[in-house]
């Protein structure tokens, strides 16, 4: 199963549910590495990551800033892997992205995620309008470091930075023309979480999250900012752990009334 979309950091042929997640605006794959190799994640979950084009061994690839035709081609890469219950992590902007997916699996496939996590995003019901991709350079850098999801040490290393700066100028982009269509709410499980201090997603918008789906809805708040996952990564894979195994419980019910 070697796609350029999908990374697999820890194989798990045994895993009986497929974690796949979503980065942020300017991330990448590696970043969700920490939570493949956690012990406190059920040895049943395989933890798949989504390379987007434009970074790391893909940096030479053209950069995509249209969620549509990312959350198309996503879609399209996880074929090979829906032989076992999906399940959607993502942060920020890659919240959006695993909706957008979750919608495009019912549209084309009848399928969903068992469960959808969606982190430190507001619902994409609620519109705001966002011009950071509109920011020069040096303003832009700034925003990275008043947002704290980039080593400092990339930062400062002035030909790091030039290589960062137009992938995340062009996610930016990408999110922030991002406009939702109106669909049906999907059925799966939705369980939002988001730091008490994070500007960009205020408690009142990321409970919103409820009017996307039909099925149950939970908040998980946890203190910090907008990567407040970075401290609390234990505690995130927690909350993980516990959702999709009250998902496996609920499709093993289903199953037994369906006898």
């Amino acid at each position: 199963m070697s796609d350029p979309w999908i990374r697999r950091f820890r194989p798990r042929p045994e895993a009986v549910v497929r974690l796949v997640c979503f980065p942020h605006a300017g991330g990448s794959a590696s970043y969700y590495h920490p939570l493949a190799q956690s012990p406190t994640l059920p040895t049943d979950t395989e933890v798949l990551a989504v390379q987007y084009p434009g970074r790391q061994d893909r940096r030479r690839e053209r950069l995509l800033d249209d969620i549509g035709e990312l959350a198309d081609l996503i879609t399209d890469a996880l074929g090979p892997f829906d032989d076992r219950p999906l399940a959607f992590f993502g942060h920020s902007m890659g919240a959006v992205l695993a909706y957008e997916v979750a919608q495009r699996l019912r549209e084309h496939t009848g399928k969903q995620p068992c469960r959808l996590f969606v982190s430190g995003r507001r619902a994409p019901s609620r519109f705001r309008r966002g011009t950071v991709h509109l920011l020069d350079d040096t303003e832009l850098a700034a925003e990275l470091r008043r947002a704290g999801g980039t080593d400092p040490r990339f930062l400062d290393d002035e030909e790091l930075l030039a290589e960062i700066l137009p992938v995340v100028r062009n996610d930016y982009r990408a999110v922030e023309l991002y406009r939702w269509n109106p669909s049906p709410p999907l059925s799966c499980p939705i369980t939002a979480l988001v730091g008490d201090r994070d500007p960009q997603a205020p408690l009142d918008e990321v409970e919103a999250w409820q009017q996307h789906t039909e099925g149950p809805f939970d908040l998980k708040v946890f203190a910090g900012g907008h990567f407040y996952l970075n401290t609390h990564q234990q505690g995130v894979t927690e909350v993980i752990s516990k959702a999709l195994a009250d998902s496996a419980q609920q499709r093993a019910t289903a199953r037994g009334n369906a006898r």
